[in-house]
């Protein structure tokens, strides 16, 4: 599994603690951090999962 993958996850579920806390707070700006960092690792993920399916490809040539 291509580490962008796991670091997305992270990433994603970081952003969205961020997130809720900020919301729960009432602190906007942290709610934006979380909401920035949580989109950030969902592309990420999918770069990993790209990378991953070309990798699986290539072994299948």
């Amino acid at each position: 599994m291509d580490k962008n993958r796991t670091e997305g996850a992270k990433h994603e579920v970081s952003g969205a603690v961020k997130e809720g806390v900020g919301k729960a707070t009432g602190d906007r700006s942290k709610e934006a951090a979380g909401n920035i960092e949580k989109n950030a690792g969902k592309m990420q993920r999918e770069v990993g999962k790209a990378a991953d399916e070309v990798r699986d490809n290539k072994h299948r040539d």
